[in-house]
């Protein structure tokens, strides 16, 4: 059986999928060009409003997947040392993130006198610049600079914890097993991750407050890990009866569509995976493409489109059919700007010390355009 560790087609695919899901959804809700557009097209501006967003379930269990795949594909932590496995996701993720803020700063400042809009955000300052920076703005009451930010700061979390988790369960079964730790410690780690997710899906996803902790997520990020250790067993059928059972509960318990949507494609995932027909698919090359590069898309599409929204706006603030295609333009133009990001920035690996320049670059970069603007008004 292929190891889940190597990255697929299909996976791709879903990523790409997902990503054009969560763009368009945020084209349809931060307008103004989808209020203008809207009787074009009522059913589906509605659906994109209401449903679109259910892409992040879809990312958050891919994430869960592919985390146990790279971290402990049979439940047995295969990395050294923690700090370092946490060092290096921060660095990944922070560089191209601080890249696409410092866009959104700079596009934000260019449109606020120009579009009144809610969805333009706020001047930063120096708390928010820092908060933005170290991934911390939801936790100390600050805003985003840009829509989505806060599905990093808690896509890192979630990876800390499933690290620290893992570490924890490989030391305390060294110490108490010696020779035979081994064993125990793959027991010991599925079993945690199971009990973890039952915890959060039964208990604290249930608590809207507490969406800016990975306890509120990790429901759905350890159906991804448990889907991910269902396509490495020879046997699946616990794996499989463990998803859906625990899926079930949660959904019987207080019903809650983004769960079931995560719950679904744990099992297709699972399911597809154990395929080698699904496995071998090498699906649509472009579709595979954006799902190659989502994450940079996902950070880049807001900008983008912000920019586009106050061009169309100014210039046909009340023609639908413009408006309609001024969203097919943000939508090309995002996939363009996160092509850019990826190949420039998200490809090439960086030094811890560079992930720290970037970081100061965009609380110094935001600093600057926040000085420049109050002498421009």
């Amino acid at each position: 059986m292929t190891s889940p560790h190597s990255r697929t087609p299909l996976i791709d695919m879903v990523k790409g999928i997902a990503c054009a899901a969560i763009v368009w959804h945020h084209l349809a809700f931060y307008g103004p060009m989808s209020d203008i557009a809207q009787p074009l097209a009522p059913g589906l501006m509605a659906w994109l409003y209401d449903y679109g967003r259910m892409a992040v379930q879809v990312f958050l269990v891919l994430g869960g997947y592919l985390a146990a795949a790279s971290l402990a594909p049979r439940g047995l932590a295969r990395f050294d040392s923690s700090s370092q496995q946490i060092a290096r996701r921060f660095v990944r993720l922070v560089v191209p993130y601080a890249v696409a803020l410092v866009l959104a700063v700079v596009v934000a400042a260019l449109v606020r006198n120009w579009m009144d809009h809610p969805s333009v955000p706020g001047e930063p300052n120096l708390a928010r610049l820092v908060a933005n920076a170290l991934l911390l703005q939801d936790i100390v009451g600050e805003e985003a600079l840009s829509a989505g930010v806060w599905y990093v700061a808690i896509d890192f979390q979630l990876f800390v914890c499933s690290v620290l988790l893992l570490a924890l369960v490989r030391a305390v079964c060294g110490a108490v097993y010696g020779a035979v730790w081994v064993r125990h410690a793959a027991w010991l780690g599925h079993a945690l991750v199971v009990a973890g997710t039952a915890a959060s899906l039964l208990v604290f996803n249930r608590e809207p407050q507490l969406d800016m902790w990975a306890l509120y997520f990790f429901g759905t990020y350890g159906l991804g890990m448990m889907a991910c250790w269902a396509v490495q067993t020879p046997r699946s059928g616990g794996w499989m009866a463990a998803i859906a059972m625990l899926g079930a509960a949660a959904l019987v318990l207080d019903f809650r569509e983004r769960i079931a949507v995560a719950l679904v494609t744990a099992l297709a995932l699972a399911w597809a995976l154990r395929s080698p027909r699904w496995r071998q698919w090498r699906g649509f090359a472009p579709v595979v493409r954006l799902g190659q590069m989502s994450y940079s898309v996902f950070l880049v599409h807001f900008p983008v489109c912000l920019l586009v929204n106050a061009v169309v706006s100014h210039l046909w603030p009340q023609a639908p059919v413009w408006n309609a295609l001024g969203m097919l333009a943000a939508f090309a133009l995002s996939l363009m700007a996160g092509r850019q990001l990826y190949e420039r920035v998200e490809r090439h690996v960086p030094s811890w010390t560079m992930a720290l320049r970037w970081q100061a670059g965009l609380v110094g970069a935001g600093m600057l355009v926040a000085v420049t603007t109050s002498q421009w008004a």
